[in-house]
């Protein structure tokens, strides 16, 4: 190879090698496919499968940024983070009333009574 090429030719060059790779990777991937006996789909579906993404509650995510918090604040030499995290009471659970739960019974036995007088109908 000549010593002294222009940046023009140079770029030229990768582009096309670069163009003759993925027409041979694609190549090889049909190949592979037929090995296979998946017939002919194509090769980024097969080979980039979408993966479902983690969700983490509002609590979770508190706890990891007080935690990365605590371990900047470390690396800093403080001794507490400079922004305390709001400490609030977890919400009570709601319970159902002893007057609540026998309306729910009543209204559950009257419309399966409902349902059974209508079945003996049909």
């Amino acid at each position: 190879m000549p010593a002294k090429l222009s940046n023009e030719v140079l770029l030229a060059a990768i582009g096309g090698f670069e163009s003759q790779k993925r027409q041979i990777d694609t190549q090889i991937a049909d190949l592979r496919q037929m090995l296979n006996g998946r017939g002919t789909e194509s090769v980024a579906e097969t080979e980039t499968p979408t993966r479902k993404r983690r969700k983490f509650s509002a609590a979770a995510r508190r706890r990891m940024r007080e935690a990365q918090q605590r371990r900047w604040a470390a690396v800093r030499g403080e001794t507490a983070p400079s922004t305390p995290a709001t400490t609030a009471l977890p919400k009570r659970k709601r319970r159902l009333s002893a007057a609540g739960r026998r309306a729910v019974v009543a209204a559950t036995k009257k419309r399966w009574a409902l349902k059974r007088a209508e079945a003996a109908e049909n």
